[in-house]
Order: structure tokens, then C-alpha cells, then sequence
């Protein structure tokens, strides 16, 4: 029978023990885990100034804020655009906070879509969440903790 003894107090435990038996330490270090974190639009802070700046002609998503990657541009290729966490994703956003096939951007008679594809944490547009909604010049779209904007001309 194998034992362990408790960093505590040196009091000796079964191996299996979480924790000591005499004094209530414990006795393993649980294994970090990937875990999902959760941002509301309340939380994410704004990391990019005015986009007048930039000088993007749209449609296109500019990334406000999230990933340090503000600044960044996508373009829409095709009528459908999927946004995610896969390397596949045309709009490919890294983080744990993006679902894999998050959203999709759609067009449909000249005008812009976006709709949630059944992600955890959701699709926000101008901090409000949707299943899908109509995107208009200047519309805030988060999705995880990336927030960005959409520019229609």
C-alpha cells in the first residue's frame, strides 16, 4: 500500500487521498485544464482608436479590440464568410472564447448578415446578443472577446 505525506503537517495519507487526514491540507495539485472563459461586452475595453483614420474601404470587419490583434482587417469572400476559432475560417479568430464555426457572415439583396451558428458564448451586436441581425455601416460585432467593426462602404 502506497502512501503519501502531507505537505503541511507530514502526517502520512493514502495515496489516493485528496487530502490529509489530520489536518485538511491538500495533498495534489490539480492539473491545469483548458478551460473556456466567458466576456461580456462590458468587460472588453475598447484598444483602437478611430477608425477614420484607417482608411478601409468595406465591406469589411475591422478587430477593435481582443487577441492583440486590433487593427486587423477581413474582407468578406463570397456571399458567405464563416467567422471562428478553426484555421479554415476565412475570419480566423484564435482564442479559446471563439467557438469553432462561431458565426457567419451573409450576404443577401445587397445587404449584410451576420448569424450566430450555435456558439457558447454568443453573438453581440452593438452589445446586444443575436441569433441573427442585419449589420449596418459602423455596427460593433464581439464575438468571444474580439470586437470589431463592421464597415459596409
Amino acid at each position: 500500500m502506497s502512501h503519501i505525506y502531507c505537505p503541511e503537517c507530514g502526517f502520512q495519507n493514502l495515496e489516493a487521498a485528496n487530502y490529509c487526514t489530520k489536518c485538511g491540507a491538500l495533498l495534489h495539485t490539480p492539473e491545469p485544464a483548458e478551460q473556456t472563459q466567458t466576456f461580456s461586452p462590458e468587460e472588453v475595453g475598447d484598444e483602437l482608436g478611430q477608425l477614420d483614420d484607417m482608411r478601409i474601404e468595406g465591406p469589411a470587419l475591422v478587430v477593435r479590440s481582443g487577441g492583440g490583434r486590433a487593427g486587423e482587417t477581413f474582407t468578406p469572400q463570397g456571399d458567405r464568410t464563416t467567422i471562428g476559432r478553426s484555421p479554415d475560417c476565412p475570419v480566423f479568430l484564435d482564442d479559446v472564447t471563439v467557438s469553432r464555426r462561431h458565426a457567419v457572415l451573409v450576404q443577401r439583396d445587397g445587404r449584410w448578415f451576420v448569424e450566430d451558428q450555435g456558439s457558447l458564448n454568443g453573438t453581440f451586436v452593438n452589445r446586444e446578443r443575436v441569433e441573427s441581425s442585419e449589420l449596418s455601416d459602423g455596427d460593433e460585432l464581439q464575438i468571444g472577446k474580439y470586437r470589431l467593426t463592421f464597415l459596409a462602404s
